[in-house]
């Protein structure tokens, strides 16, 4: 088994976690016992993490077939919206604003607002081979999925559109520039866990170099060399705060990676 060591202080979206041999995904071999970390973009790993795995460049791909548009796994938002734009492939224009790689993506069906990867999914595969989109569970920032995604296969309409892809940077254009794991708490129904963070008073509160921003409050952001410890008492603040005053579970959409509880919180 290859692996690859990882600074997860450099490599993480919110710049925190220890050097790790990460095992790498080849050849649709996929070892046991370990937590998938994608492009690590809203996980927060704490220094004793359980073993971890990460897709090979072998799933970075992305091309036409007749059954539709086939990209792996492992490929950045931001190349798929590059293809798309050059090949005049509609629907995909969002995804150049969010982080990531697309088997997360396709995990927590990322989008913004009504524009979710799974509009126009066809079918995704995995170790036990190809699932239609009618085969699995999914809704708001949630899916059934609980194997490795090695690529998938989506509709492929002509239309790129210029104005679509603008509407989306000026959407995401209100989020700070600090490293962060992105939204930090899934919106409760009805209710913005921003709003909710905010009314409690902790936006811009900061505890050792970890801060909710002051830009947007639900965003947890590392103002250089924020801690795991740091990270897990603003959460566990918020979740508190926002129980007592509004009698409402904040749930987490990061995901907490720690040896000793592989729970979302």
């Amino acid at each position: 088994m290859n692996t690859k060591t990882v600074d997860f202080s450099k490599f993480s979206s919110i710049r925190i976690g220890p050097i790790v041999d990460v095992a790498l995904i080849e050849n649709d071999v996929v070892p046991e016992g370990h937590v998938i970390i994608g492009s690590a973009n809203n996980i927060l790993i704490s220094p004793t993490p359980p073993p971890l795995m990460i897709l090979s460049k072998e799933y970075d791909f992305i091309h036409q077939e007749s059954d539709g548009l086939h990209i792996g796994a492992a490929t950045p938002g931001g190349r798929v919206v590059s293809f798309c734009k050059k090949n005049n492939i509609a629907h995909f224009e969002y995804l150049s604003k969010l982080p990531g790689t697309l088997g997360g993506m396709l995990k927590m069906n990322a989008g913004l607002k009504e524009y979710e990867i799974f509009n126009h999914l066809i079918a995704i595969r995995t170790m036990s081979g190809w699932k239609q989109k009618s085969e699995i569970e999914y809704g708001y920032r949630k899916t059934s999925i609980n194997e490795v995604i090695f690529e998938a296969v989506f509709e492929a309409e002509l239309g790129y559109s210029i104005e679509r892809y603008e509407m989306f940077n000026q959407m995401r254009s209100n989020q700070p520039s600090d490293p962060s794991a992105g939204s930090c708490f899934k919106n409760p129904p009805g209710d913005y866990a921003g709003r909710l963070i905010e009314a409690v008073g902790l936006k811009g509160l900061k505890h050792g170099s970890m801060a909710f921003s002051d830009v947007h409050a639900n965003f947890l952001v590392n103002l250089g060399g924020g801690t795991y410890e740091d990270a897990l008492f603003l959460i566990h603040e918020a979740q508190k705060r926002v129980k007592e005053g509004f009698d409402i579970e904040l749930r987490c959409e990061v995901v907490i990676i720690d040896r000793s509880n592989m729970t979302k919180k």
